[in-house]
Parts: structure tokens; C-alpha cells; sequence
């Protein structure tokens, strides 16, 4: 097992913020990136109800080498998501992994050397498998990266 590299990064930890609609409902997204983790939280009207982790690194090289090979929309077959803490119901906890690995995705792909912990902490009013819903999370998220 690899062991998790330390990138370097200034102090105070980077941070980027934006906000847009999500489901109608104005929605902040901030990101902090510090020596280890990750930080991207999505909030509305102040709460945050959800925290996943999805290491980015993977059991092996070529396991990566494949999914980077895949331009799709498709979360990337490594990606482990865990709650750590929240859930409100099978359905809800499955569709929040589903955007933290999609987020996860994204960072991945963007720069294939990501070795840290992405955290994410989602306080969505409703949590929706809607199309619509999903790429507005997407989309401002991808403000934030």
C-alpha cells in the first residue's frame, strides 16, 4: 500500500469560494486546500449535515493509468467514498458518495499526480437524483477547483 504523499502548500491554507443555484436555492461552495486533505464543503442557508471522504490515491498505478484513460462523466472505478459523519437514509447517503466521488472524479482527472483526501461536507436542503440538480452541483463546484 502506498503510503499518502504530503504536497507541500502555503499557509494560510489556499481557499476559493462561489456562489450559484443549486434546486433554486442560493448555494456557497468553498474549497481549502491543505498539506493532506482537501476541503470542499456545499451549503445552503448555513447547514452542513453530511462529510464523505474519497481518498484520491489508488491500489495501484495502473488503475489510475485506466480511468484517466476514460474521458466519461463516470466516477472513476477507484474511488472509495466513506461517511463519516450524517446520512439521513440509504437513499440520501448513496447520493451524496455519488457527488463526492463525482467531485473526486473531476479533481483526479484534472491533475492525475492527486494523492490527497478529498473531504466533502454537504448541507443541501434535498438532496435530488435530477439531472438538472446534479450538473448545477457540477457546475459550481467546478468554480471553486
Amino acid at each position: 500500500m502506498e503510503v499518502p504523499r504530503v504536497v507541500e502548500e502555503p499557509f494560510p491554507a489556499l481557499s476559493k469560494s462561489a456562489t450559484g443555484p443549486i434546486d433554486g436555492l442560493s448555494t456557497e461552495a468553498s474549497v481549502l486546500h491543505f498539506s493532506d486533505k482537501i476541503l470542499l464543503t456545499l451549503t445552503q442557508e448555513g447547514r452542513l449535515s453530511q462529510w464523505i471522504q474519497v481518498p484520491l490515491s489508488a491500489p495501484s498505478p495502473a488503475t489510475v493509468d485506466m480511468a484517466l484513460a476514460n474521458g466519461s462523466l463516470l466516477p472513476m472505478s477507484h474511488l472509495t467514498p466513506k461517511t463519516l459523519l450524517g446520512g439521513g437514509g440509504e437513499e440520501r447517503e448513496s447520493l451524496a458518495q455519488l457527488y463526492a466521488v463525482q467531485i473526486a472524479s473531476h479533481i483526479a482527472r484534472r491533475n492525475s499526480e492527486e494523492r490527497r483526501t478529498l473531504v466533502v461536507g454537504l448541507g443541501l436542503k434535498t438532496l435530488k437524483p435530477e439531472r438538472e440538480a446534479f450538473f448545477d452541483v457540477l457546475e459550481l463546484i467546478q468554480k471553486v477547483l
